[in-house]
């Protein structure tokens, strides 16, 4: 079985067209200071929280905004971007997420990432790319790739009936409300732990490899279907702030083919701060 959409690009692939017209190279990082340690040559920095975040709402950038985002980092509406950073790629399969819901298209990721790519000894740069800014289209929002806190709410019928599903993708500490944050995170203010009624906890780092890769279409395929993730249920996937859920959408959507994949960006940073919301909860005191 291959995968759904043409999505992935190699390591190798990436240093064959480090220079090829219309491929742009963008390097997204939780550490937002590795990017300045070196970089793949070519590649722009886009940084999550100050790039892609409202400066004071809970919320993201306007389309427009985006718009001149992209034309500030020299990317062209026919270029191909091809997304890679740290941690497996979970930040640039949010960047991934985010810049598809705000109606950018040509997105690939590389597969293994930054650290695939450090671990086979390739080029790194820390010169800064030449950038000649550009005029990017208006874009517009694609809401059914988004979940919001009432319609996940709605959502748990369809889950109790059998035609949805809820995949929470956190460690299975956190699903079962023992903690409220990842292993080696700090706390970050969530009030209640626990998960979201009726969604099954299929954590994000099975579907890769060790070398930050994804494992193969059949493993991927055998992971949800195993936990009655199946394609014709609408599916919502959730975290803590979205970062490691854009993940398993970026899996069940677009490697997968999944037709209805919603990210909740609220995730539990939302849910267990939100007033009267259900919550489930399997770990007991001892």
């Amino acid at each position: 079985m291959d995968y759904a959409k043409d999505v992935l690009v190699s390591t190798e692939w990436a240093a064959q067209n480090l220079q090829t017209p219309g491929v742009r190279f963008v390097e997204v990082n939780e550490d937002i200071l590795l990017y300045e340690t070196g970089h793949l040559p070519g590649a722009v920095k886009l940084d999550w929280q100050a790039d892609l975040w409202h400066p004071v709402e809970r919320d993201f950038i306007e389309p427009q905004q985006v718009s001149e985002l992209l034309g500030k980092l020299g990317i062209g509406a026919d270029d191909t971007i091809v997304l890679y950073g740290d941690k497996s790629n979970w930040w640039a399969s949010y960047a991934y997420w985010f810049l598809s819901y705000s109606g950018v298209s040509h997105l690939k990721i590389m597969n293994g990432g930054r650290q695939k790519w450090v671990a086979e000894g390739r080029e790194l740069t820390t010169d800064a790319p030449e950038v000649t800014p550009t005029t990017y289209p208006a874009l517009q929002r694609d809401e059914s790739l988004r979940a919001y806190r009432d319609e996940v709410r709605a959502h748990l019928e369809s889950v109790n009936n059998g035609q949805g599903a809820m995949v929470d993708v956190r460690s299975p500490d956190e699903f079962s409300g023992k903690v409220t944050h990842m292993p080696n995170y700090p706390q970050e203010g969530v009030l209640r732990g626990g998960h979201i009624p009726g969604a099954r906890n299929i954590p994000w780092a099975k579907a890769t490899n060790e070398d930050g890769t994804f494992k193969s279409a059949d493993e991927l395929k055998a992971l949800y279907e195993g936990e009655g993730v199946t394609a014709d249920k609408d599916v919502i996937a959730y975290c803590r702030i979205a970062e490691r859920s854009s993940h398993s959408w970026f899996v069940l959507r677009e490697l997968l083919g999944y037709p209805k994949v919603r990210n909740y960006d609220g995730s539990w940073t939302e849910w267990g701060n939100g007033v009267g919301l259900p919550i489930a909860k399997t770990y007991r005191e001892e």
